[in-house]
């Protein structure tokens, strides 16, 4: 298919986009099909432009992209309505590693994928120690890009407070008060920089699930790493499996991150939620998908089986329970 590539940042694409008019574009796609256009929340009113092309150009394709979803967003949201499509991309899904790696491949990459996460750039990196030095590089440098760059913040230093703190608890109820308390911020700001970074792709939050039982904790939240590299660059900590206290957070926030992934890919729709009661009965992860719930526990060691929580086989009886291990991770995620 005949393509044309072009770049947001490119001075002279801008300002084709400025001028606005149909000559100008067509020129600019020329017998091209396809048109890519990357980094293209960096072009002002680059929604109505690709809302002129589209109507007016028949047979053109195109691919816009940025890093900044939040931009990106905004500027192609109303103009394109009905026009468009959108996907996220996530760090590299186990169902896309599974198509160029066999089954004892992906069984012997899991250990430094937990610790390393699966950035694509990763992928070109062979020594571990240049793997641990791009990500505490990504993590000083430009993970925070999209952030600064929105709303008039100017200073990274509360947001990397921020993420530590939850760097040091994964999967625990996050409380605002705490947070705000310990960031000396307001509770609204702390809101804000948690629905940020949600929005640039480094925490996923999980909020709790109830539905009729008066003792389910559903104040509080969890917030998971999109990706555990950039968590273990945080708190500066790529050691081993085997040196770790910390196996089971990251095989968690692994599994629910690489289920997301995969209800992203394949429109599996689902509301996930995690599940517990003031009685400290909980399940790692629920989904709510067409009025059906289902739980899953998940377990790093294969010698150990859940047992379905007495509150929750009373409240939710018609719930599928499963327990996830290393003997059956992959059915789930793949």
């Amino acid at each position: 298919m005949p393509h044309l590539f072009l770049n947001g940042d490119d001075a002279t694409v801008r300002k084709v986009f400025q001028e606005q008019t149909l000559s100008g574009f067509r020129s600019l796609v020329g017998n091209n099909t396809l048109l890519v256009i990357d980094e293209a929340h960096r072009i002002p009113e680059v929604g109505w432009g690709l809302k002129l092309m589209v109507d007016e150009i028949p047979g053109l394709h195109i691919v816009a992209t940025g890093s900044s979803v939040f931009d990106l967003k905004n500027i192609t949201g109303e103009p394109l309505t009905g026009r468009k499509s959108e996907l996220y991309l996530y760090p590299f899904a186990q169902m896309e590693l599974s198509t160029r790696e066999s089954f004892n491949e992906t069984r012997s990459e899991l250990a430094e994928r937990l610790v390393y996460g699966t950035y694509p750039e990763l992928i070109h990196l062979k020594s571990l120690n240049d793997k641990a030095d791009y990500l505490r590089d990504m993590v000083s440098s430009y993970l925070f890009k999209d952030i600064l760059e929105f709303d008039g913040i100017r200073n990274s230093g509360k947001i990397q407070d921020l993420l530590r703190l939850i760097a040091f608890q994964p999967g625990r109820e996050v409380s605002m008060d705490e947070l705000s308390k310990h960031l000396g911020l307001s509770k609204n700001t702390v809101d804000r920089y948690l629905m940020l970074l949600q929005k640039v792709f480094i925490l996923q939050k999980l909020p709790g699930f109830s539905r009729n039982l008066r003792k389910e904790v559903t104040r509080h939240s969890r917030y998971y790493f999109v990706d555990n590299g950039v968590r273990n660059a945080l708190i500066n900590n790529f050691n081993q499996l085997s040196m770790r206290n910390d196996v089971g957070e990251l095989w968690e926030s692994y599994l629910i991150m690489e289920r997301i992934k995969y209800q992203s890919y394949t429109n599996l729709h689902s509301l996930n939620y995690f599940w517990r009661t003031y009685q400290q009965q909980e399940i790692d992860f629920i989904e709510d998908r067409e009025g059906k719930l289902h739980a899953y526990e998940f377990k790093w060691s294969t010698d150990k089986k859940s047992k379905i929580p007495s509150a929750w086989k009373e409240a939710y009886p018609d719930a599928e329970f499963n327990t996830i291990d290393l003997s059956n991770y992959l059915f789930w995620i793949e």
